[in-house]
């Protein structure tokens, strides 16, 4: 979508490491918890050089985790997704070295969680910080061609924003065409 010019794309993090962790916070360790150096390194992306280039890191971190079935706490994983990305590998380390991004990471975890209630699954959040956000959609692939995905993109915005509406759900039709998906069976 955001090839085609019809959204614009603000990038917050959210950690299920901090939301599924039930003691104080105060005992968390940034160091250990599931994720959170991938996503440290994606503030760090961002802050650095913009929306667009998160998006890349993102899309390419996915793809070594989905596709090439990576472990997302390894440090080569990210380091690599870095490189897929066009981005130097010091940015990992920068990332790290810099309590900002722990500091950074808390922050949008704590706002996105409180208001838009986020829970562990990508929210969609339509005019900007203030406008109404919902989970969603799910869909097991990319849509065939853009004219398709430029529909489902603005039906999903027209149901986010008619606050009459809540849900939809139905069981999975087709499968992802994603190696993780096919290495669970």
């Amino acid at each position: 979508m955001i090839e085609l010019d019809v959204v614009e794309v603000e990038w917050g993090v959210f950690s299920l490491a901090i939301i599924n962790f039930e003691a104080p916070m105060e005992e968390f360790d940034p160091d250990r918890g599931r994720g959170v150096r991938a996503l440290r390194t994606a503030i760090a992306v961002r802050d650095r050089f913009g929306n667009e280039a998160m998006a890349d890191y993102y899309g390419a971190i996915g793809n070594r985790i989905f596709d090439g079935l990576q472990d997302y706490q390894d440090d080569t994983t990210i380091t690599g997704a870095l490189t897929d990305a066009g981005l130097d590998e010091s940015v990992l380390a920068d990332a790290l070295a810099d309590p900002g991004t722990w500091e950074k990471l808390l922050a949008e975890h704590t706002w996105l969680t409180s208001s838009t209630r986020s829970f562990g699954v990508p929210t969609i959040q339509v005019d900007g910080r203030d406008g109404p956000a919902t989970f969603g959609p799910v869909i097991s692939n990319p849509p065939d061609n853009d004219d398709d995905a430029v529909a489902l993109w603005h039906h999903t915005a027209w149901l986010t924003r008619y606050e009459n509406f809540s849900e939809l759900k139905r069981d999975r039709t087709v499968d992802p065409d994603l190696e993780a998906w096919r290495a669970r069976e």
